[in-house]
């Protein structure tokens, strides 16, 4: 691991000003981070520790929406129970997200700063050759070995999946993304991956992630996170999704439909196609699978990774319908 500075930031407009710096990274939970500069992809020059920053750990919820501090930690946004209440979806996210100790250890506004899981990507000593990590070089998964990889959102330069289950529910239900003096949606925070895939979020040096605002909704209100992988126990998707359903009065008829996919794209997905195909109609399963199908249009697969095409509508479907027999 490289030599860096650290500089323990006594406020957010010096936690602001020293991310402005080159080379400088923010440490909040670290588990990203230092999983990162072990594997030998980040060697920041300077760690900025912005754990100890007071006012952005809470969480306020209210008939509005919730806001939620950079540094809350995931469990304990997991466990709240407004979040749980309001936002089904995004406590179920996170739980499944890590196992517990990451959980008590990640924060909120670190879990959206993650880097993909892509090994190629994770193994710079064998595969010099990402352009995550060295624009231009080349991608190493495209003819590689690409069970894992997204079918959505790709590029000729990437292929490498979200890892992400937060972002997922966050993206369905329209959160907002602070970073101090500007708001960015969350839907735009993630960047596809184009010809500069090394660049995945939509933040700036001298910005930090400062809280996440969610609206509320009907729609939040009734929903779920339904994650499929390979083994039950701590896992990355193969496919997930986040889904929210409000209906008409008699209960059958869709008010309005949040979709939003993971484990299948470069970003967390948001499937408007499908909403809109079922927006004002009945809840009927066959319907409901039709609609799902558009969820993955436009897909490509790289080979082994062709299953997640099949896969992402079922679980779509699956979680839709889920919801339908709670009306």
């Amino acid at each position: 691991m490289k030599d860096f500075s650290y500089l323990r930031a006594a406020s957010v407009d010096a936690a602001l000003q020293a991310a402005a710096l080159p080379g400088a990274m923010l440490l909040a939970g670290g588990t990203t981070l230092i999983d990162l500069a072990k594997c030998g992809v980040t060697e920041p020059e300077t760690l900025v520790d912005i754990t100890h920053l007071k006012g952005l750990n809470s969480i306020e919820v209210g008939e509005r929406g919730a806001t939620i501090g950079a540094l809350a930690r995931m469990g304990h946004v997991a466990d709240h129970g407004d979040i749980k209440s309001r936002f089904p979806a995004v406590s179920e996210a996170l739980w499944q997200a890590a196992s517990a100790q990451i959980r008590n250890m990640a924060t909120i506004g670190g879990n959206l700063m993650q880097r993909t899981r892509c090994p190629y990507f994770r193994d710079p000593a064998n595969f010099p050759a990402c352009n995550k990590r060295e624009p231009g070089s080349g991608c190493s998964a495209i003819g590689g070995v690409t069970r894992g990889h997204a079918v959505l959102g790709t590029s000729n330069a990437c292929i490498a999946m979200y890892p992400g289950d937060l972002a997922v529910a966050l993206v369905a239900f329209d959160a907002v993304v602070h970073l101090g003096l500007r708001q960015v949606p969350v839907d735009d925070f993630f960047l596809l991956p184009g010809t500069t895939p090394n660049r995945e979020h939509a933040i700036e040096p001298g910005e930090m992630i400062t809280a996440i605002e969610i609206p509320g909704s009907a729609s939040a209100r009734r929903s779920t996170y339904l994650k499929i992988r390979d083994r039950q126990s701590y896992e990355f998707a193969a496919a997930s999704a986040a889904v929210g359903v409000e209906f008409e009065a008699d209960g059958r008829t869709i008010r309005d439909l949040r979709v939003a996919l993971g484990g299948v794209a470069t970003k967390p997905w948001r499937a408007r196609a499908a909403e809109d195909a079922l927006k004002g109609k009945v809840l009927e399963p066959d319907a409901v699978r039709a609609a799902s199908l558009l969820a993955v249009e436009g897909a490509v697969d790289h080979g082994a990774n062709h299953y997640k095409i099949e896969l992402a509508p079922r679980v779509v479907a699956r979680a839709i319908l889920k919801l339908g027999e709670t009306a």
